[in-house]
């Protein structure tokens, strides 16, 4: 802090105490300047009546840089140094938990996105976007998994520090993630996107055939792939109610670790348009 400020305060007293000889002004001038940095635009003004407010400007310019500067200087080292006063096993955590944060809005944004593009009218271009978006889901799922494996055993091989401290909360994140009910829920998450991304797949390669030509040997497939995903749509909504109701009472009696839970969203079907 003040790395910048103190030699600039100096340089002004340095700069007013110039001044004070040159113009045979009183040396406590710069004293004052040194003391209170506030006061340099009064004596400016009062040792250089015509040209003071250029030297002015020129101040508080310099005056707003130097502040600038400690600011960002000031809020890098808080940044820097924030877990500082933290253990080594409590800073680790802290980071684990920041990628969960982050992996767990990412997929929540994305599974929203999906439902909107399951939704639309069903275009060839628009079912190309989607398989090419469930690609790019199924990525963020396995961030998001990774991150919730590195927290779990970071918390199961640590868990005795952890218990009876303030850091508790991360204890109850590892149990929730451990759930039989949570583990079924991801399981049936990724089984519904590759049955979504089969069917979207088969329908993008033989759209003509399903919708114009009608052929019965596209539509039998095409019925096969959906009843399969349809089973996976049910499958996934049924174990996801399970896992919003654990959630729920989870958040009741550990309200502190909602930012690091799935959002609550139910998935609906994809219908082909005609």
């Amino acid at each position: 802090m003040y790395y910048i400020y103190f030699p600039y305060i100096v340089v002004l007293a340095l700069f007013m105490l110039y001044e004070c000889y040159q113009n045979d002004h009183p040396r406590w001038w710069a004293l004052m300047v040194l003391m209170a940095p506030v006061t340099a635009p009064y004596f400016i003004f009062k040792s250089r009546k015509e040209s003071g407010m250029v030297i002015f400007l020129v101040f508080l310019s310099t005056f707003s840089i130097v502040w600038a500067s400690e600011f960002f200087l000031f809020a890098r080292d808080m940044e820097k140094n924030k877990y500082a006063h933290l253990s080594p096993l409590a800073v680790q955590m802290i980071r684990l938990s920041e990628d969960l944060k982050q992996s767990t809005l990412k997929l929540d944004t994305a599974l929203v996105k999906l439902e909107t593009l399951s939704k639309v009218e069903s275009r060839v271009h628009e079912i190309k976007k989607t398989i090419e978006f469930i690609e790019e889901l199924k990525m963020i799922m396995v961030e998001n998994t990774d991150a919730i494996q590195r927290l779990e055993k970071f918390t199961a091989d640590y868990k005795q520090f952890f218990s009876g401290k303030d850091l508790e909360w991360v204890v109850h994140i590892h149990d929730f993630y451990h759930d039989r009910t949570v583990i079924q829920h991801y399981n049936s998450l990724e089984k519904y996107l590759s049955s979504f991304q089969d069917l979207l797949e088969y329908t993008y390669q033989n759209f003509q055939n399903i919708t114009e030509v009608k052929s019965q040997e596209h539509l039998r497939n095409y019925d096969e792939y959906y009843f399969r995903y349809r089973r996976a749509v049910d499958t996934h909504n049924k174990f996801n109610v399970r896992r919003i109701e654990l959630q729920n009472s989870y958040l009741k009696q550990y309200p502190d670790i909602r930012p690091y839970l799935p959002g609550e969203r139910q998935t609906e079907a994809f219908k082909l348009w005609g």
